[in-house]
């Protein structure tokens, strides 16, 4: 039996950590560090920090993110959004990211795939896929954050990425991302099916609950986690955080976070476990 793991999602804006609905309408949480080691204590087998804006700008900025980061959580550190050449691959890893997240340069420019998994490994290099499901049934692929259209078929990608020997795919369904509706399950399922690489599930989760059906029906080897998670450090760090920080009137119109059950990775972790799903306690 495999065991799964459990990866909070931070995404970045800037130097603040932002969460929106179909990956835009984007609110200001707080500070992207603080959330990390918050999880890294939490029991998360990984942190995941993604540029949400940088590829429509064309840089990333979270080197000093992921600086800060690395010095106070020792769990692997992916990195992803603007990476666009060898040398923006060399940068973040040296800033102390374990992982590259790559998604616009992946589609745009395949041959950085095949020179980066040849020059850091395939373990090294993982590739994210924003899908969208179009009005036939049939899943086509974003970029941009889910703003830019390419009329790519994600399981024909999917394949194709997994004969390049990327290390795993992040698969996200945009039309549950940030929703708390759960996971699109045919989506993730379909993928599993048709690649050996690890498939990371994202957009969707509401609740704890939502969670052992991603493994158990749609053979996903790990979660990525946002709102379910940081709504729930929100909570249970309320009196610490500064009054300038984050948007405050946001956070308190949204205190049930309509459909969302705010929950921890320890709590997580005992549902799986529960439920007869192999996770690292």
């Amino acid at each position: 039996m495999k065991t799964v793991r459990i990866i909070p999602r931070l995404d970045v804006k800037g130097p603040n950590l932002v969460k929106g609905i179909h990956l835009e309408g984007l609110r200001v949480l707080g500070r992207p560090a603080d959330f990390a080691k918050y999880y890294y204590e939490q029991g998360a087998d990984e942190v995941m920090f993604m540029d949400v804006v940088a590829s429509l700008y064309e840089r990333n900025s979270l080197h000093d993110i992921i600086s800060e980061t690395a010095k106070s959580i020792f769990i692997p550190i992916t990195v992803g959004g603007g990476l666009r050449s060898i040398s923006d691959i060399k940068e973040v890893l040296r800033a102390g990211a374990d992982k590259v997240c790559l998604n616009t340069a992946a589609i745009n420019n395949n041959q950085l795939i095949k020179d980066a998994t040849r020059m850091f490994g395939s373990s090294t290099i993982v590739v994210a896929i924003e899908a969208i499901k179009e009005s036939n049934g049939k899943y086509l692929a974003y970029t941009d954050n889910g703003r830019e259209y390419t009329g790519v078929d994600v399981l024909e990608w999917a394949q194709k990425l997994d004969d390049m020997r990327v290390g795993e795919l992040v698969i996200t369904s945009v039309d549950k991302e940030g929703t708390g509706e759960g996971f699109d399950l045919e989506l993730i399922q379909k993928v599993s099916s048709l690649v050996s690489v690890p498939v990371i599930a994202h957009g969707g989760a509401g609740r704890k609950e939502h969670i052992p059906s991603v493994f158990n029906n749609a053979n996903a080897d790990a979660v990525a986690l946002g709102s379910l998670l940081h709504y729930q450090f929100i909570r249970d760090n309320e009196s610490e955080r500064s009054k300038e920080e984050g948007n405050t009137e946001f956070l308190k119109q949204k205190r049930n976070f309509h459909t969302f059950e705010p929950t921890t990775i320890k709590d997580i972790k005992f549902h799986l476990v529960e439920n007869n799903i192999e996770c690292r306690i």
